[in-house]
């Protein structure tokens, strides 16, 4: 119940197009996993490895620093910038349109070209811009960045969600999970171990941007 409650609260599909939110305050990802706040995590270590060890964490870590670094945070910014032009074009379209609904009423009263021109150009701003919105699909845009986002913090909280559980016979196995982590984000094992070797070495010297992304997939 508790995944269908989170799936419904990041996806909601109201029989009432107004209790949907389409211009949010700001930009979330969309969240569509229950919350583990208020689990408690045990604290025994396992017996059994179970697929980990010490290079396997730490190499989870640094791909969930990148995650962090990179993606995320160029799924926020983009996310952001669709949410203000997607608010700007449905405050545009309407206000020109009132404006060339008001002009045309003052066009034969007194043969001023410019009480013509007036309600020209803001009926055409006005179609150009309603059909930008709607044919561009901007609305959708948005939601496709909130949903990547929401995939990348997905994948945060898969990560430190499973190597905040200090028992390692508790865990899902080590190699499964590089295995699916590389698959999720687009990449081989191999070249998933690269990605946090390069991350960590350019942390190490002090470089904040190492100029590559951790998903090959989008």
């Amino acid at each position: 119940m508790d995944k269908v409650l989170a799936l419904d609260k990041a996806y909601p599909l109201p029989l009432l197009g107004a209790m949907l939110e389409k211009y949010p305050a700001k930009f979330e990802p969309a969240v569509w996993w229950p919350s583990n706040k208020g689990k408690p995590q045990s604290k025994k270590m396992g017996k059994m490895n179970n697929g980990w060890s010490e290079e396997l964490e730490m190499e989870m870590r640094e791909v969930v620093e990148v995650i962090k670094r990179k993606d995320a945070e160029d799924y926020n910014r983009l996310g952001n910038i669709a949410l203000k032009i997607n608010k700007s074009l449905a405050i545009a379209g309407p206000l020109l349109t009132g404006i060339a609904a008001v002009g045309s009423t003052f066009i034969g009263n007194n043969g001023s070209s410019l009480a013509a021109f007036v309600p020209l150009m803001a009926g055409s701003l006005a179609a150009a811009i309603n059909t930008f919105e709607h044919g561009g699909q901007v609305g959708m845009v948005f939601e496709m960045y909130r949903g990547s986002a929401g995939f990348f913090n997905f994948l945060e909280t898969s990560i430190e969600s499973t190597l905040s559980e200090k028992d390692l016979a508790k865990r899902e196995n080590g190699e499964l999970f590089e295995m699916k982590m590389a698959l999720k984000l687009g990449r081989s094992i191999s070249n998933l171990r690269e990605l946090a070797s390069k991350s960590a070495s350019y942390r190490m010297e002090g470089v904040g941007d190492m100029g590559e992304f951790a998903s090959k997939l989008f």
